[in-house]
């Protein structure tokens, strides 16, 4: 693999870049902006009503960020104008033909002028709807490749999947792609198509309810989504049509030259502009601050399971990578894992020790004034322990409770129903998390590692474009980057 100097492919370029106001989206932009000020134009697609309103929220979602305090030192009173001549907002959604953007002359300017798409827009929730993720993340990916095809100067499509679409079969997943129709766990009859038919039978038949809420229609669309991937053998409705999107990608591309970069859980910032900058409650962080707050006393799964962990400033220098080894090669279909679990496996005990020592240093403030005492955790490594331990922790009193209060306090029995209800809640995300809590899988990188060499050969662009997990001590990410990032700016 030759690869030329990534700061000379972007100078002039023109690039789209759709989810623009994302986590990920917003480091890539950062990025392209800081070490190539002569990028051309960088079209960014944002949900909106208009220009007006798209321009709004990239000022408060993202310039107003310190993840651009760089640019900010670099650019000085200066920065608006750059910007604007270097920034076009597009008031648009991936879930419409054209992108939904609306005013011709800038259709035309753009498929004109771009040069290469990054499709990034996605929803991440593992409970989503089946009727918005299958909109988003798998026909919004064929609206975004359909309108790639139209641009005149295309050099390359790079598509931001999950490393999750393989899966929870432990062992080794090897960067390898998707065919049309293919399944998870042999089951055949997969058509894409027919699952939007499914979707929209399954709209109209609860619509016609007249007696039904629309709380109860996004409960049986969620169901819904968890049935279609379990039937084909993914463990839910993200990972699924992210899959199908791949699938559709592969399918439809033609002589397009593609890239699909499939990251792991991504965290806060390595090193660049700054460590630990985060945003959001992402994954593993959620463990985190439940645990900080002295709320989390238990924790369910195999300490032992390698959490495929990469930090975001990393995927973006491997995207970069990949565009410019890529560009041009008609009809290529290239894929990368962008990730630590083959590469520099961490176990989940290390986030958990890391945990304990933080907060034991550093405590989190209770709304009393107090600092949270942590300590060590009741680990259970097996979905009925886990049962087990809800029930009698909290159900089983509660019941004890009501049967002797019953006649006296009303409010309790309101109380019993509530919590019972949390419980249940909790079971249910248990059921929809607790597959990776378990499960040993290990994403090769095997193409990544080739990539890595190519920029390695390509002399000093190492130093920028980094995105070798060996360089990563954990225990010292965790202890003085992510966890400190996260409480400064996610930690309330």
């Amino acid at each position: 693999m030759e690869l030329g100097s990534i700061v000379d492919f972007l100078e002039n370029k023109v690039i789209l870049i759709t989810g623009a106001t994302g986590f990920l989206a917003k480091i890539f932009l950062e990025k392209i902006l800081r070490v190539q000020p002569n990028v051309k134009k960088l079209y960014l697609l944002v949900r909106a009503a208009n220009a007006e309103s798209a321009l709004q929220r990239f000022k408060t979602e993202a310039v107003a960020k310190d993840l651009f305090k760089l640019l900010k030192e670099i650019h000085g009173t200066n920065l608006q104008t750059y910007l604007s001549k270097k920034v076009t907002m597009v008031a648009g959604d991936i879930t419409f033909e054209d992108l939904g953007v609306q005013e011709a002359s800038l259709k035309e300017e753009m498929w004109r002028d771009i040069d290469v798409v990054v499709n990034i827009a996605a929803t991440t929730n593992f409970n989503e709807r089946y009727d918005a993720a299958l909109a988003l993340n798998t026909f919004g990916a064929k609206n975004v490749l359909k309108f790639a095809n139209k641009c005149v100067n295309m050099k390359l499509l790079l598509h931001v999947s999950t490393a999750y679409v393989s899966g929870i079969k432990p062992g080794i997943i090897a960067e390898t792609r998707y065919n049309w129709g293919e399944s998870l766990n042999g089951t055949s009859g997969l058509d894409i198509n027919e699952e939007r038919k499914i979707v929209e039978d399954k709209l109209k038949e609860l619509k016609s309810d007249h007696n039904i809420d629309e709380k109860s229609i996004k409960l049986a669309m969620k169901d819904l989504g968890m049935q279609r991937a379990n039937l084909y053998g993914w463990p839910n409705t993200y990972v699924f049509t992210k899959a199908l999107g791949e699938m559709i990608i592969g399918h439809l591309k033609g002589d397009m030259p593609v890239v699909i970069l499939r990251p792991g859980i991504v965290t806060s910032t390595y090193k660049e502009p700054f460590p630990g900058w985060v945003e959001g409650i992402r994954t593993i962080d959620g463990l985190a601050l439940g645990y900080g707050k002295g709320k989390l006393t238990c924790f369910l799964g195999d300490p032992q399971v390698v959490p495929d962990v990469v930090p975001a400033d990393m995927v973006v220098n491997a995207m970069l990578a990949a565009i410019v080894a890529h560009a041009k090669e008609t009809g290529s279909e290239s894929i990368y894992h962008v990730g630590s679990s083959v590469s520099n496996p961490m176990e989940f005990t290390v986030f958990q020790r890391c945990g304990y020592q933080y907060f034991s240093e550093h405590p989190l403030i209770n709304k009393m004034g107090k600092p949270v005492l942590v300590g060590e955790v009741n680990i259970l490594n097996s979905m009925d322990s886990f049962r087990r331990y809800m029930t009698l922790r909290y159900l089983f009193p509660l019941k004890v409770l009501a049967f002797v209060n019953l006649i006296f306090c009303q409010a309790f029995v309101v109380t019993y129903k509530n919590l019972t209800g949390k419980v249940n809640l909790v079971l249910r995300l248990v059921d929809l998390y607790g597959p990776y809590l378990f499960t040993k899988c290990f994403y090769d990188d095997l193409n990544t590692e080739k990539l890595r060499m190519a920029v390695r050969k390509s002399g000093d662009q190492e130093n920028v474009f980094y995105f070798d997990p060996r360089i990563i001590n954990w225990e010292d990410y965790f202890l003085h980057i992510h966890l400190p990032g996260l409480r400064q700016r996610e930690f309330k």
